[in-house]
């Protein structure tokens, strides 16, 4: 028997080609405890393959059959079926191997396509870096995750604690500690202060009955509320407001049609310097890495004689995933629930501290008005202003018409602590993302302990080099800190 697989997953599947591999990725580095090697930490790894042990999430395979009427859904494998030798991989950098040989190996591993005949995830445990550090590439489709709930699932195989040891593998099941139920031996109740629901069949059925009932208002309400939900984002979209919709954005050599070759760039900032620049801004965090990919973005297109005198678009994915943290991540549903704002990023403003206050003024409107939605209406009108990317993954060709948005800027929250696996201190987490046709370029960023990662990941044949991107990213974070006077 399938589980169901969400329409939204099904799209990343339905959407890939060779040419548009749809998985997302982690690059994860290690300094082995003192006294340890990177030899040290692969022979944990390679104790860890000797036990079958598989993580409930990663033994789901996709596949579609006649029961689910052609749709795709979920096939949950028995552990001994799962073959971890395919699906962890050993790679090795030529010693001293430093970090851009790692991103060229990275960009190599993550162009590829991941078999389907199998749960759709790969870890490679990478050797050779210099400093005697390991390095941990994991990608993971994305119809079976997203980039909140793939950050999860790997801080959950993490600790605080450095003197901790027999620590699970990544793609081992995390152990839990049962759970005892602080009202043990009281009846519950069918609601908060009812009459116990073991106490008599008259009680049951009259909660069951005003549960119905309330459910039914609450879906009526639900449906009802779509209307004026549309009508707002339409508006909102229409002048110009931060919402979930844009309407058009200016065409620039990033929306072109794109290849399956993949160049992978990354530059890290210290966190305590963007907050702040965030405080003595009063913006977010958010606000100044979006202004920071604004500038960067403009000098880019500036230097190549193409910047459109319309200011670029960016979609910003907002997680609606309750921040539930007894919901183990390795056994829950996987699958996305994202949200999505619109963000105008003033790139035609030649001021830096204009282009912040037009990012922080749309992200702000735009958050405002997904918080008068309940999560339903917010993620129908998300999946709204998304649906031009959803039709041109499936086309598979960039359309007729402008793109809604240029860009897709995420920001992940990660560990804020250091974390350690079996003693090895995780020194830097690089998230690594999809373009799409018409995409080809996605920024990813992620705060984690002391540091945030700003992550490129774009197309080779439309982006061939990313590193000026990167030099700009120092250079316009320079402007920023003499913008408000740092």
């Amino acid at each position: 028997m399938l589980l169901p697989m969400a329409p939204t997953d099904s799209l990343f599947l339905l959407g890939e080609s060779p040419g548009h591999p749809m998985h997302v990725g982690g690059l994860a580095l290690f300094t082995p405890p003192e006294g340890a090697s990177a030899a040290d930490m692969r022979a944990l790894f390679e104790t860890a393959l000797t036990d079958h042990r598989v993580a409930p999430l990663l033994r789901r395979r996709a596949r579609r059959s006649l029961t689910s009427l052609g749709q795709w859904g979920w096939d949950t494998l028995p552990e001994q079926h799962v073959d971890l030798e395919h699906h962890v991989r050993r790679d090795a950098l030529p010693t001293p191997g430093g970090m851009d040989q790692l991103m060229t190996l990275v960009s190599r591993l993550h162009a590829t396509l991941l078999d389907r005949s199998r749960p759709l995830w790969e870890i490679h445990l990478i050797e050779g870096l210099t400093g005697g550090r390991y390095a941990v590439y994991t990608k993971i489709h994305h119809a079976l995750a997203d980039g909140t709930s793939a950050m999860r699932l790997l801080q959950q195989t993490l600790t605080e604690d450095p003197h901790r040891r027999h620590m699970p593998a990544p793609w081992q099941p995390i152990p839990r500690l049962t759970r005892v139920d602080s009202h043990q031996g009281r009846r519950p109740s069918a609601t908060p202060g009812g009459p116990p629901t073991a106490a008599g069949g008259l009680s049951t059925a009259a909660g069951l009955t005003g549960t119905a009932l309330r459910a039914g208002r609450t879906v009526a309400g639900e449906v009802a509320g779509l209307v004026p939900a549309a009508i707002g984002t339409l508006d909102r979209a229409a002048h110009g407001r931060g919402g979930a919709m844009s309407l058009t954005a200016p065409h620039t050599l990033l929306n072109v049609p794109i290849g399956g070759a993949r160049h992978v760039a990354a530059r890290t900032f210290p966190l305590e310097r963007i907050r702040l620049l965030a405080k003595h801004a009063q913006a977010t965090v958010n606000d100044i890495v979006l202004t920071l990919c604004s500038g960067t973005l403009r000098a880019y297109l500036s230097a190549r004689g193409a910047l459109p005198d319309q200011p670029l678009i960016a979609m910003v994915p907002v997680s609606l995933r309750p921040t539930d943290t007894d919901t183990p991540p390795d056994s829950g549903p996987g699958g996305n629930r994202v949200g999505v704002l619109m963000c105008n990023l003033a790139t035609h403003l030649p001021d830096p501290a204009s282009r912040l206050d037009t990012v922080r003024t749309c992200m702000h409107e735009g958050k405002a008005a997904l918080r008068a939605m309940s999560p339903a209406q917010a993620l129908a009108m998300s999946a709204l202003g998304a649906a031009p990317l959803g039709v041109e993954m499936l086309i598979g060709r960039r359309g007729p018409w402008r793109p809604p948005f240029n860009l897709v800027i995420s920001n992940l929250a990660g560990p804020r602590t250091p974390l350690f696996w079996n003693g090895a201190r995780l020194d830097a987490l690089y998230p690594v993302s999809i373009p799409t046709t018409g995409q080809a370029l996605n920024i990813t960023c992620i705060s984690s302990d002391d540091q945030i990662v700003v992550t490129l990941t774009g197309c080779r044949r439309a982006l061939p080099d990313l590193n000026p991107m990167l030099d700009s990213l120092d250079t316009e974070l320079d402007l920023l800190d003499t913008a408000v006077g740092l």
